[in-house]
């Protein structure tokens, strides 16, 4: 299958951009917070929106008519039509240069910055990088490089294989279990406008892509863990933040996220874990 992918056509679609408005306003940070059961205000016009949530910002309102059988755009943005019909959340990177306030007029400008063929345990698989760069009127606020990967339908009556990595260090002094369902899962999917069906609709994500159960978004569980760094380290600005996906988390049952302190404080390492205690994802990051 790999020899059949023009991978080079694909990749004559680098730096590829398109230029987004929108503006701060803070009633998409309400339903953040009820998403999450937070117990901490909104932020108030002029006020500093907490790191990561900038992810209620910038939706895609394709048309219908554009949307494909998973519930997710196949045009509009500077990714290329992929060969593969599957996509999954493998990572991000954050630099935060200045927080986002309330209020704020916000540019983002979106580059395709790479994509690269590789060979998995299932098959050949397409990695894509975007890098995304958030403007307010103060200049440059936020880059974020998003990784996707792209692979191959599950073949009708057969699960998706899920990988299964090593475990985090025993003994980490933060620690906090976290409860989703399908309300909280929806709750996110409706603040972010994010379609995908594999987190909301549980006929397609167990029938169609042969998954447990509901799957978890990568960000949700990225800003569980920005949310444990800011909650243990509250005089702290984090400054960079960067999250490795290493197997999917569902809503079968609750997972952990735990982490440390290194370099005397000026970072963190940290982790999401699944049921059986193995790592889903892994973060290195950065306070100011």
């Amino acid at each position: 299958m790999s020899s059949e992918i023009d991978i080079d056509g694909l990749r004559k679609y680098i730096g590829s951009k398109i230029e987004e408005e929108d503006e701060a306003s803070r009633a998409p940070l309400f339903g953040l917070v009820a998403a999450f059961d937070r117990d901490e205000p909104v932020p108030t016009n002029g006020e500093a929106i907490p790191p990561g949530w900038h992810l209620v910002y910038f939706h895609s309102f394709a048309r219908k008519a554009t949307l494909g059988d998973d519930g997710l755009p196949t045009s509009g943005g500077v990714i290329p039509k992929m060969p593969f019909p599957r996509r999954m959340y493998a990572g991000t990177s954050l630099v935060f240069h200045h927080p986002l306030l309330v209020g704020d007029s916000l540019k983002r400008e979106t580059e395709l910055t790479d994509i690269t063929l590789r060979s998995g345990s299932t098959g050949p698989l397409i990695f894509v990088t975007q890098t995304r760069r958030i403007f307010t009127q103060r200049g440059l606020a936020i880059v974020e490089e998003s990784y996707t990967v792209f692979r191959d339908a599950v073949k009708p009556g057969e699960l998706s294989s899920i990988p299964t990595r090593s475990t985090p260090p025993a003994g980490l002094p933060w620690a906090r279990q976290i409860v989703t369902d399908p309300v909280s899962l929806f709750r996110y999917s409706a603040v972010t406008f994010n379609a995908h069906r594999i987190h909301y609709d549980r006929s397609y994500a167990t029938t169609d892509e042969g998954y447990p159960g509901l799957v978890i978004h990568g960000p949700y569980s990225q800003q569980c863990l920005i949310d444990l760094a800011r909650d243990k380290n509250s005089t702290r600005t984090i400054a960079a933040f960067t999250q490795r996906a290493r197997a999917p988390l569902f809503d079968t049952a609750p997972f952990e996220v735990t982490g440390r302190p290194v370099d005397s404080g000026a970072g963190a390492e940290l982790w999401a874990t699944t049921p059986a205690g193995s790592v889903a994802m892994e973060v290195k990051l950065r306070f100011c």
